[in-house]
This record gives C-alpha cells, structure tokens and sequence, in this order.
C-alpha cells in the first residue's frame, strides 16, 4: 500500500526541518509508526527513497534503538523497569504479574491487539522507581496490583492517566507522532516534575 499525498507531504516537512536530510532519520521511522504501528518494510524503503541513503542504512538505525519496533505494538505498549534499583523496588515482580495476567511475553501483543509488554533497561525516572511507561508516558511508584489495574482499564477503552504529563494517555501511534516532532498541543499539561525530582534543588536552595 503507497503512503498517501498527504502523508508524503508530512514526510517532506519533517525532512525540511534538517540542514542535511539524512538527519530526518530518526523522526521519520517514529512517523512510519505513527501511521503502521511498528516500522514496517515499506516504510523503510520510502525513507530510503526519500533521504537518499540505502535501506540498510535506515534498517541498522531502526533496529539500533529500542524506541523503535519491528513488528506491530498494541495500543497501549507497557515498558517495566527492571535495571537495578526498579527490579530491587518491585520492577520484577511487576513485570512477572503483567506477563501472568496478561498471557504474554516480553515484546508480544494480546490478542486483541490492546496491550505490548516490554522490559525496559531504564525509564529514566530512578526517583520514582518502579517506574512503568505506557506509550513512553510515566506511571510512578507502581505495584502489581497497580499496573495489573492499569492495562486492564486501557483493554477497556478508559486507561489511567499518566502520574507526570498528559491528563489523558494516548494510543502508540498517537505519541509516536509527537516523537516524530508533530504537536498535539499537549505540551504543558499536567505535572512535568515532580517533588522527589525537585528535592535536590529544593535542598541546594536551602530548603525553598
């Protein structure tokens, strides 16, 4: 199936954005997953086509990055911490109960296509392990009983919002467009840092 005029349009302003157009890389696979749920072979190809580069050389940065995938993610991808202090806090064993309740393995898909577990080496939000990520939204100081609460009211079309950013969690493909650099408008909503991410500069300026 051919990308649409207005789909190739999107692609030519994303390439506008860069001095050199190889740059484009990156934001155009999130793009492709926006549209194909995983970065797809024609995808590839279209990149390739229009950076000018070989398929292999987009196929080695797609499969370099963990952000990106290879075959389809649910609606509602689920990454668990399980580096050092989230496993120690919980991650493991949040990540043991998902794959239990849900009946899947790491980077597989429900059958109804709803929800993709993955284990992730680091979410970046060690101050509020343990952390898990849905479509790369934060959910903080989680537990079992918590994210087992939270996929199943995604599966039921109503998920919990995010701890930290948006008031309400969009799909895969929906912020796989804003990580290809198109707004949602979505930018300042919610709560962006938190008070264990601002301690130390609380205590830096004297407790104020």
């Amino acid at each position: 199936m051919n990308f649409t005029p207005d789909q190739l349009k999107i692609m030519d302003s994303i390439i506008a954005r860069y001095p050199r157009s190889r740059s484009a890389v990156m934001p155009l696979l999130h793009y492709v997953q926006a549209l194909d749920g995983y970065v797809t072979p024609r995808g590839i190809e279209k990149i390739a086509e229009l950076l000018e580069i070989s398929t292999a050389e987009v196929t080695a940065v797609s499969s370099f990055y963990t952000q990106y995938r290879t075959e389809p993610a649910g609606e509602y991808h689920v990454g668990v911490c399980i580096n050092t202090l989230c496993a120690v806090m919980g991650g493991d064993a949040i990540y043991d109960s998902l794959e239990t309740h849900l009946g899947i393995k790491n980077h597989e898909t429900t059958a109804d296509g709803k929800v993709s577990i993955e284990r992730i080496e680091c979410n970046a939000a060690c101050d509020y392990a343990p952390v898990v990520m849905v479509n790369w939204e934060f959910y903080d100081n989680q537990t079992p009983q918590s994210v087992k609460d939270l996929v199943d009211s995604a599966r039921a079309g109503n998920p919990t919002p995010p701890t930290r950013g948006p008031k309400t969690l969009r799909t895969w493909k929906q912020n796989s467009e804003v990580l290809a650099g198109l707004n949602d408008g979505l930018a300042n909503e919610g709560v962006s840092a938190g008070e264990a991410t601002l301690l130390g500069l609380k205590i830096a300026r004297g407790g104020k």
